[in-house]
């Protein structure tokens, strides 16, 4: 299993977008850079331009990535609120009802993917993310 230590630097950001409720298709073209600010934390920020629906976009996020307690590794939202466990090949699950979303970390320390896949009511789409070493 990679921890998030292991993947330290800039990505090149390839995310394709399926949103089967709207009946379109997108792709985010950008950069992820993970960054230590403490050796038990990990910054994760994304930024890039949207393609989607006949329109361009900019977008961003960023995330942090936390040592827990246990010697794993939890993935938090800017704000500090938990997203979900990091674990390699192993699917995770992000309860955020109404709907539910199921991802997926899988790679090397060249080229890796984060899936992910939104169903429920209010969503119905899936994000796959393609990082590879500039």
């Amino acid at each position: 299993m990679l921890l998030p230590t292991d993947l330290l630097g800039a990505w090149e950001l390839r995310r394709t977008v399926d949103d089967r409720r709207a009946g379109v298709q997108g792709i985010v073209t950008g950069t992820t850079t993970l960054t230590t600010t403490s050796p038990d934390e990990v910054r994760w920020d994304e930024s890039g331009v949207m393609a989607f629906d006949g329109r361009t976009v900019p977008v961003s996020r960023e995330l942090v990535v936390r040592r827990n307690a246990g010697g794993g590794w939890t993935v938090h939202f800017s704000d500090g609120r938990v997203f979900h466990d990091w674990v390699w090949r192993v699917p995770v699950v992000h309860a955020c009802a109404p709907d539910d979303y199921t991802g997926a970390f899988d790679g090397d320390e060249h080229r890796w993917t984060v899936r992910w896949e939104a169903v429920g009511p209010a969503k119905d789409y899936r994000l796959d993310s393609v990082l590879t070493r500039p």
